[in-house]
């Protein structure tokens, strides 16, 4: 289910209640982690990632057979307005918002990839 064969999840769970406190221990902050599964963005996991050295958390959803990784890790910045990128067929969007960058990436078209960005932005953890 991973996209080109990579680990999807170190812990396999819909349930937010069992994916977050799995990061306790594990990294220095409490990722957030948002149910979706009604929206049409079921979660499935976690893990955890490593980018510029450093451990992240890494939450995997899914939209129709399709896999969008969530990249969440703190950053020391203002909040910082969405970026959207496409590079070789992925759709990634960018942002800051309470202290956490987030990178979301997927082969998702950009129209369905915006709406889960867009509902993560109107929730809270």
């Amino acid at each position: 289910m991973g996209e080109r064969g990579e680990r999807l999840a170190d812990v396999l769970s819909s349930d937010r209640h069992t994916v977050k406190p799995w990061f306790a221990g594990k990294l220095d902050y409490a990722p957030p982690v948002t149910d979706l599964a009604a929206q049409g963005f079921p979660l499935v996991g976690g893990r955890l990632d490593y980018i510029g050295g450093r451990s992240i958390a890494a939450l995997a959803y899914t939209r129709n057979r399709h896999v969008i990784n969530l990249y969440v890790w703190p950053q020391k910045q203002d909040d910082v307005p969405p970026g959207q990128f496409s590079r070789q067929g992925y759709q990634m969007l960018h942002w800051e918002r309470d202290g956490m960058g987030y990178w979301a990436v997927s082969e998702l078209n950009a129209a369905e990839l915006k709406q889960f960005q867009e509902l993560l932005l109107a929730q809270k953890d």
